[in-house]
Parts: structure tokens; C-alpha cells; sequence
């Protein structure tokens, strides 16, 4: 037992160790300062400015802004589709695989388009070499770089300054910090096991009777893995995503990919600090997701390490739910993983979410609903700060001073909109499909579990697509035949169907309302005048008003999504605890 905590506060420690050096990087790099990278980036993005016409100096207003990451992503989109849709013919599929049903194909290019990953498939049977690498790991770094790029402006934007370029923010993004981390971590991977081959699959022998083969799929995996975890995609090469031992073989590939997902979204907090001035607030402010997942994290590990206790009773005395896990993981990094990939929004997993305890139900679908414990790539650290403008606001009004945020007032427009996505987008994005599918638990949801798990499963399904998470309880009849089957006469299902276009909503409307909304708010913001520091003005770097962010955030959560947790793995743990 004691390892398995020490391996959770060593990875812990790693992250909160970095996180300076990787947030004044990025500082640096938004700020358009020198770096050790200049001599191989500027050439390179010289050359990508010049082809694009890109103007670099023309800064965006918040519409500007939000309208070029739409139409760009609309086109990305369409590139994706017509890959996939076509990867028969296209080289790299030395599987010949054919293509999946258009709704499979449909909702995948959101998915990923959405930086969400949501797989509604399995990649080693439905997609070619070729579309896992120019279709989706093309995504993963676009996808992410659109994250980082709206942090970024949304940063600019509350401490006063123009919001910038999007078109220039994406590609420093991609060239600057997800390449150059992704070109090194791909290498450690391969050196720790992971493959990166264009062979197809290796015919091997069975031990029962060598005359018989068994295809092990294979592919170019190691950096397909890596950007997955740092850009926070989560989209697996394999169908069982890094429990795979080709993408997670050893506990070392499972340190990196944890370190991975976790150092954008934290370093950002203090990447905010530098551009604010302030990196004491910075850091209170990092401390209050930090704290948050640290409860999480010890909820999930003490629900899996203290197991079922209807199995416990069976065999007289506790043991650990391994149910869905690796053992090669265990209870504490499978625990830490699933609390850190649903926190982060990254969505890759290395055990099955649905065999966990009602508590670890419990913490990943809080992470979801919350979407602040660092959040999705970007969008979560702009949330943070949405927060923020709402506790400023409520606190201003409780002691009577004046609402400002770093010397700029917080008025009607700013609470609005800071409202209009925390309290109305993401709870709409989630409850109003999933009351669709409860209603037909048959004929839509195909619900494999009764009673409390297969409500959460519903609910899962959808807060994972309107979080961009892309994790899943699984169990749902959400996926459609493999192109081998379809082409062997397997009819499509109205099932599927369903889960694909209806996830579709909740992927798009999780994503973009959100992103529009922060750019507005971050423009709103810097556009007002800076007024100077005065008695009356509610400082927001103190401990207090921390402890107050972080009380608002958790009630707001609690009043928001409490019926649907009290109906899901609160109401199983209760069920399992009376036998």
C-alpha cells in the first residue's frame, strides 16, 4: 500500500517541480521573447507565415479571433473526413481496410477536430495506417494548439492586452512547445518499448497449434502516444488505449505519459502569473485545482485499494478491485491515471473506468462536470479564470466593494457571459441528450448495466463529449460494425447511430460555444480602462479569496450536477455498501 502512495506523490511532485520552468517558457514564447529554439523555429515559421499570408503583426478582436479558429477548423474538418472516408484506396493500409459507416466517420472528425478524441471504434480494425497518422495525429496537434492559442489570448485579454493572432499563436503552438516535447518524448518511448513501424500485423504461431497464426497488430505508435497525452487528446492507436502494452508497456512509458498530460495545463496557471505580473497569485490560484484533484486522487485510491465489498465478503478479507486494470499498473497508477486523465480532460486511460468503484464514478464525472482540475488543453485554464471573474463579482458584492480584476472593472457583460458558460452551456450540452436516451433505454441508450452504473454510463457518455474528455464508461452499444464486418454484410445499428450523431451536439456545442464565449469575455475585459489600486479595491492574491474561488467553484458544481451523481455512483456506492 505504501509503494502505491509513494508513486502518487512522486508523480505529483514531478509536475508541481516543472511547472515553473515550463510556464516561463511558454511565457516567453507568447511574448515573442528569445528562446534556445529560435534559431530552428523562426526559419521554419517564416516560411509557413509566407505561404499562409499570414500578417503577423495584425492583432484579432475576440470575433476575429473566434471566427478564425471556426473556418480553420471547418477546413481541417473536411480534411480529416475525406482521408477516412477514403482510406481504402489511400496509401500506408497494409490491412486493406475499407472505410467505417459516414457516422462513424462523422462523428470521429469532430471528435477529434474538438480535441475530445471520443472513439466510437477501434483504431487497430478501422483505420489505415494512414489515417491514424495523416487524419488523426494531424488533429492532435492542431487540436491542441487551437486549446493553447485560445489560453493564451484569453491571458492577454484579462491582463490588458491585445488578444493577438490566432493564426500566429497556432502555429508557435505547435512549433515551439508540442513538436520539439513530442519529437523528444516519442524517442523516450521507443526506448522504452513502444513501437514505431509502418509493417503491418506480425503473424505469429499460436503455442496451441503452431499451424494456426494470430495477427498482432502493430503500427507507428511511439509518436502518436506522446502527442496524445501532451496536447491532451487521449485518442488511442489501440482500442484498449494505453492499457495496451504496444502504447503503455512499463511503469516508466506510464510516468512519462502522466507527466505528459499534466504539464501544459499546469504550467499555464504560472505562464499566467508572468504575463499578469503577479506569480503569488498565480500560484494560489494554481493551488486551488491542485488541491482539488489531490482529494480526488485519494478518493479514487482508497475506493479501488479497498475493493467490492460483496467480493471481500466472499473471500473473507479485503482485497484491491483489480477488476479492469493492469496488473502491471495495479490500484494506485491505474487510480492516479483515471483521476488525472479525466481532470485534464485527455481522456486516455489505462485501466476500464466502468469496472471502478461507485467512488472513482464518482471523482471522474466530477472532473468532467467541473472541468477547472486543470482542465482541457487551454480552455481549462480559461475557465479557471472565469471562475474567478464570478467570485470577484459575488464577494465585491457580499463586503461591498468594488468587482475588479487586475485594475478592471467586472460589470453586467463580463458576469454574463462568465454565467452563460459556466452555469448554461455545459450542463444543456449534457442533460438534454442523455434525457433523450434514458427515456429510450432500449431503442437508443442499449444500456448494459440496470439501476444506478448504467444511469452513470448515459450520463458518462455525454459529459465525456461535452468536456472534451473522450473517456468512456464503456458498455454502450455506441460503435458500428468494422469495415471487415459491413463489407461481410453486418447492417449498421440504429444504436450506434444514434450515439454517434447525438454525441456530435455535445462534442460541438461543448467546444465552441465555450471558446466564443472566453474570447468575447477576454476582449470585453481588454477594452476597459485600468484603475489604479485603492483602499476599497478587493485584492484577489490572498489566501482568502482563494478559499472563496475554490468554495464557489465546488458549490456551483455541487448545485449544478448533484441530482445527476446522487442518481448515478452515489446511489451505486450506497447500493453496494447495504449488500
Amino acid at each position: 500500500m505504501l509503494q502505491g502512495w509513494i508513486q502518487i506523490a512522486l508523480t505529483l511532485l514531478i509536475v508541481v517541480t516543472i511547472t515553473p520552468f515550463f510556464g516561463r517558457y511558454m511565457a516567453r514564447v507568447f511574448q515573442e521573447q528569445q528562446t534556445f529554439l529560435d534559431p530552428i523555429s523562426n526559419p521554419v515559421e517564416r516560411v509557413i507565415y509566407s505561404l499562409v499570408g499570414v500578417q503577423t503583426r495584425e492583432n484579432m478582436t475576440g470575433w476575429q479571433y473566434a471566427r478564425a479558429i471556426i473556418y480553420s477548423n471547418i477546413v481541417m474538418g473536411l480534411l480529416i473526413f475525406f482521408i477516412i472516408m477514403n482510406q481504402g484506396w489511400l496509401p500506408l493500409n497494409p490491412t486493406k481496410i475499407g472505410a467505417p459507416t459516414w457516422d462513424t466517420v462523422l462523428h470521429t472528425t469532430i471528435s477529434f477536430i474538438t480535441n475530445t478524441n471520443q472513439q466510437h471504434y477501434s483504431g487497430e480494425t478501422y483505420m489505415s495506417y494512414a489515417s491514424q497518422m495523416w487524419g488523426l495525429g494531424y488533429h492532435m496537434f492542431t487540436s491542441a494548439a487551437t486549446g493553447i492559442a485560445v489560453a493564451i489570448a484569453f491571458i492577454r485579454g484579462l491582463t490588458g492586452r491585445p488578444l493577438g493572432n490566432f493564426y500566429v499563436d497556432l502555429i508557435r503552438s505547435i512549433t515551439r512547445v508540442l513538436l520539439p516535447i513530442s519529437i523528444v518524448g516519442a524517442i523516450a518511448l521507443m526506448a522504452a518499448g513502444v513501437p514505431e513501424t509502418l509493417a503491418g500485423p506480425a503473424l505469429i504461431p499460436t503455442l496451441e497449434d503452431p499451424g494456426i497464426t494470430q495477427a498482432i497488430a502493430r503500427g507507428p505508435v511511439a509518436h502518436f502516444e506522446i502527442i496524445k497525452e501532451l496536447g491532451e487528446n487521449g485518442g488511442g492507436f489501440f482500442a484498449i488505449n494505453s492499457a495496451h502494452p504496444f502504447e503503455n508497456p512499463n511503469g516508466f512509458t506510464n510516468l512519462i505519459q502522466l507527466v505528459a498530460i499534466l504539464s501544459i495545463p499546469t504550467s499555464l496557471i504560472y505562464t499566467y502569473g508572468i504575463f499578469a505580473n503577479n506569480i503569488k497569485q498565480a500560484w494560489l490560484v494554481y493551488s486551488i485545482p491542485l488541491v482539488i484533484l489531490v482529494g480526488f486522487i485519494i478518493i479514487t485510491a482508497i475506493g479501488e485499494y479497498n475493493g467490492n465489498p460483496a467480493v471481500n465478503t466472499l473471500l473473507g478479507s479485503n482485497q484491491p478491485n483489480l477488476e479492469g486494470k493492469e496488473v502491471r499498473f495495479g490500484w494506485a497508477q491505474s487510480a492516479l491515471y483515471a483521476a488525472i486523465t479525466t481532470a485534464t480532460m485527455c481522456g486516455a486511460v489505462n485501466s476500464m473506468h466502468d469496472s471502478y468503484m461507485p467512488s472513482g464514478g464518482f471523482v471522474t464525472l466530477s472532473n468532467m462536470f467541473l472541468q477547472i482540475v486543470f482542465g482541457g488543453q487551454g480552455t481549462g485554464t480559461a475557465y479557471l479564470f472565469a471562475y474567478l471573474i464570478l467570485a470577484v463579482f459575488a464577494t465585491g458584492l457580499m463586503v461591498g466593494r468594488t468587482p475588479e480584476f487586475l485594475g478592471r472593472k467586472i460589470e453586467k457583460r463580463e458576469v454574463v457571459l462568465a454565467s452563460f458558460l459556466i452555469l448554461l452551456v455545459h450542463p444543456i450540452a449534457i442533460m438534454i441528450p442523455a434525457a433523450i436516451a434514458l427515456a429510450f433505454p432500449e431503442q437508443l441508450a442499449g444500456i448494459s448495466n440496470p439501476g444506478f452504473h448504467g444511469f452513470a454510463q448515459v450520463i458518462y457518455e455525454y459529459a465525456s463529449a461535452a468536456a472534451n474528455n473522450g473517456s468512456g464508461f464503456e458498455g454502450l452499444a455506441d460503435s458500428q460494425p468494422s469495415p471487415l464486418a459491413i463489407a461481410t454484410g453486418t447492417a449498421p445499428t440504429t444504436t450506434a447511430l444514434w450515439w454517434n450523431l447525438s454525441t456530435c451536439f455535445s462534442l460541438l456545442a461543448g467546444r465552441y460555444i465555450p471558446i466564443v464565449g472566453l474570447l468575447l469575455l477576454a476582449d470585453s475585459i481588454s477594452r476597459k480602462q485600468s484603475v489604479p489600486l485603492t483602499t476599497g479595491t478587493l485584492r484577489t492574491d490572498t489566501g482568502l479569496f482563494t478559499g472563496i474561488t475554490a468554495g464557489i467553484i465546488l458549490i456551483l458544481g455541487a448545485l449544478t450536477f448533484f441530482p445527476v451523481l446522487a442518481f448515478g455512483p452515489i446511489g451505486e456506492f450506497f447500493q453496494i455498501s447495504n449488500g
